[in-house]
C-alpha cells in the first residue's frame, strides 16, 4: 500500500471551526452550521455534547470526529447553554431549545421541526 492509499484510508478529526465562538466540529460545516448530513433551510443549529463539551450539526458529525460514545447533554445542566443558532450564533439553554416552538428566541429563525424525533440523542431524557 503507498503512502496516498494510507493518506485515504486515515480519518482525520476535524479541527475547531474558528468561524465560531464555541468549540464546533463538523463534516463539511456551513456558515450557519449546516453539515454534510443535515443541509436544509432550517438544518441551522449545533448541538452540545455532554461527553466532549464540543457543538456538534448532528450526532452523526459527532460519530465521524470522534472516537467516543455520544453522551447527551445531562438533564442536571439543561440551564446551561447547549445549543447555538447558526445564524445569529446566540447560545441557548437546553431548557430554551426545548421550548422553542422549532424557532429561535433571538432571531426567529426556523429550526427544523424534525429534530424532535431525535432529542433524546442530544438532551438527556
Amino acid at each position: 500500500m503507498s503512502d496516498a492509499d494510507d493518506d485515504r484510508h486515515t480519518s482525520r478529526v476535524p479541527a475547531l471551526d474558528e468561524r465560531f465562538t464555541v468549540p464546533l466540529r463538523g463534516v463539511d460545516v456551513d456558515a450557519e452550521t449546516r453539515c454534510t448530513h443535515w443541509d436544509s433551510p432550517v438544518d441551522v443549529i449545533a448541538l452540545r455534547f455532554g461527553c466532549c463539551e464540543t457543538y456538534y450539526p448532528c450526532a452523526s458529525c459527532h460519530d465521524e470526529a470522534t472516537d467516543h460514545e455520544a453522551e447527551p447533554w445531562p438533564r442536571a445542566r439543561f440551564d446551561e447553554a447547549a445549543v447555538l443558532c447558526g445564524v445569529c450564533r446566540e447560545r441557548l439553554t437546553a431548557k430554551e431549545y426545548l421550548t422553542s416552538d422549532d424557532a429561535c428566541p433571538s432571531c426567529g429563525a426556523g429550526f427544523n421541526p424534525g429534530c424532535r424525533d431525535h432529542h433524546d440523542a442530544y438532551f438527556e431524557q
